[in-house]
């Protein structure tokens, strides 16, 4: 019951070309675009019960104060933004400008070419030819279509352009709101047995919170996210030729991606080794950071089926031992109601391949096969014939008649005969005794304990005592006549 959507289908030719990424987690993706204020308020919710946020962070990351930055108010800094904003005031379509889908799909295609080249040894590292670079870059501002596997250009300037790419932005690619969230992260330990913090970093947990917090990135930043981590992940797993480990690209790519834009490295010093391990660590599980955790897609499932949705791992955790109890009626009338139409189904199905076969039947050429048939069918009227009813209950069972050798056996052999076979049929009804013959019956035993044959003797015994008194009186009145 997790992925309910494995594909997209496209129908615009214009964005054929364009890579989509889809999120499997049907119902996440869904309360996302629907109603993104409760999304948001679920997944930080689960956030904070990972990291410690304080008042001001925590409000910093919903987006309701603007981030509080290191050395923000440093002249130092001050000079610089006013520099690199010097240098943005030609922005171009792509690099430069906010983050959109239009400038994701110019980039994919030098995402799309490093990905057959990954062998270049000092891949990112190395720069490439500022000539090549800036024809690839108008090119790409511009719209034009370029071919890179015409050998026109060298991995290195498409390498370098990339990373060109990532620290024009306006913003680093993570944002500036998830900032602090992203160093107390790395802070993320285990503990020993004595519940005191380690050196150790908490990978579970790690993973955990860096999943919530990709889940509220900006659509077009998770997109060129998932795009870029994937990349550096196969470069780190080929870096017996290139050189590049994922903590060298991380070295790399940390200030494009992660740090806060116009701050030096003096303003970031006590926390680089912590933004450097981060990317490492992004770079290294990036196969796992793209899947919403489990009960967050439980709780989405769950909102949009009608039932009370649960905020937390915690509730879902508490639910599973007592929900299960609560589904077992449900399953069993769910089940009921799936065989009885099951059945409706079959009888159906059954009656009309009979009409079927009556129709089959009855137009066939005259011949003793259709004869036999007909005489079938008409042996069974309600078995076979089309459209007849089919009988609620069995009919009753036709009692055999006596015969004259059953009743020659019953005079030789006696009443075991007749007890033999009567247990092996049904009960029978018990005999009627009239109440002339009660005193006779209460001589010879209760009707309860007597047989049928028995009961009958005594009644034949009764007619002929009549018939005897009946003879005595008429030869009594034919004598006085």
């Amino acid at each position: 019951s997790d992925a309910i959507c494995n594909f997209v289908i496209c129908n615009d030719s214009s964005l054929r070309s364009q890579p989509i990424i889809f999120n499997p987690d049907f119902f996440v993706e869904k309360l996302r675009h629907e109603k993104p204020e409760v999304f948001t308020e679920l997944v930080v919710s689960n956030i904070t019960r990972l990291i410690d946020l304080p008042g001001a962070e925590l409000a910093q990351l919903m987006g309701e104060e603007d981030p509080k930055l290191p050395g923000a108010n440093s002249t130092a800094s001050g000079f610089f933004r006013s520099l690199m904003s010097l240098k943005r005031k030609e922005k171009g379509v792509v690099f430069g400008s906010p983050l959109t889908e239009e400038g994701i799909a110019q980039v994919s295609q030098l995402i799309e070419y490093l990905h057959k080249n990954l062998r270049a040894e000092g891949l990112f590292r190395v720069p490439g030819n500022s000539i090549r670079q800036q024809i690839l870059k108008d090119a790409l501002n511009s719209g034009t279509d370029i071919d890179l596997d015409s050998g026109e250009f060298h991995s290195n300037d498409v390498a370098t352009l990339l990373k060109m790419f990532l620290g024009e932005l306006p913003e680093p690619l993570l944002t500036h709101k998830h900032f602090h969230a992203h160093l107390k992260i790395a802070d993320l330990t285990l503990f020993d047995e004595k519940g005191n913090k380690t050196s150790t970093p908490d990978k579970e947990r790690q993973i955990e919170a860096l999943q919530l917090l990709f889940l509220i990135l900006p659509a077009p930043n998770r997109s060129l996210l998932k795009l870029l981590l994937d990349l550096l992940y196969q470069t780190a797993k080929k870096q017996d030729k290139n050189k590049m480990s994922a903590h060298n690209l991380a070295l790399m790519f940390a200030p494009h991606i992660l740090w806060p834009r116009n701050v030096t490295a003096n303003d970031l010093q006590e926390n680089i080794t912590k933004l450097n391990n981060g990317v490492t660590f992004m770079i290294k599980h990036s196969q796992k950071l793209f899947k919403a955790p489990v009960y967050i897609r439980e709780c989405a499932r769950l909102h949009y089926l009608g039932s009370r949705a649960h905020t937390s791992k915690d509730d879902l955790d508490l639910l599973t031992s007592s929900g299960s109890k609560e589904l077992q009626p449900l399953k069993s009338q769910k089940r009921s109601r799936l065989d009885s139409c099951h059945q409706e189904e079959t009888q159906q199905r059954t009656e009309e391949a009979l009409k079927e076969l009556f129709r089959h039947v009855h137009n066939m050429p005259d011949s003793a096969k259709k004869k036999k048939l007909i005489r079938q069918f008409n042996k069974h009227p309600t078995a076979l014939t089309p459209g007849s009813d089919v009988p609620t209950s069995p009919a009753p069972r036709r009692t055999r008649s006596r015969s004259f050798s059953g009743l020659i056996k019953r005079k030789v052999l006696g009443t075991p005969v007749i007890l033999e076979r009567k247990s092996r049929d049904t009960t029978p009804e018990p005999a009627r005794v009239s109440k002339e013959n009660v005193q006779l019956l209460q001589k010879c035993g209760s009707p309860a304990h007597m047989s049928p044959a028995k009961l009958k003797s005594l009644e034949g015994r009764k007619e002929e005592s009549c018939r005897r008194m009946r003879a005595r009186l008429l030869s009594k009145d034919s004598s006085s006549l």
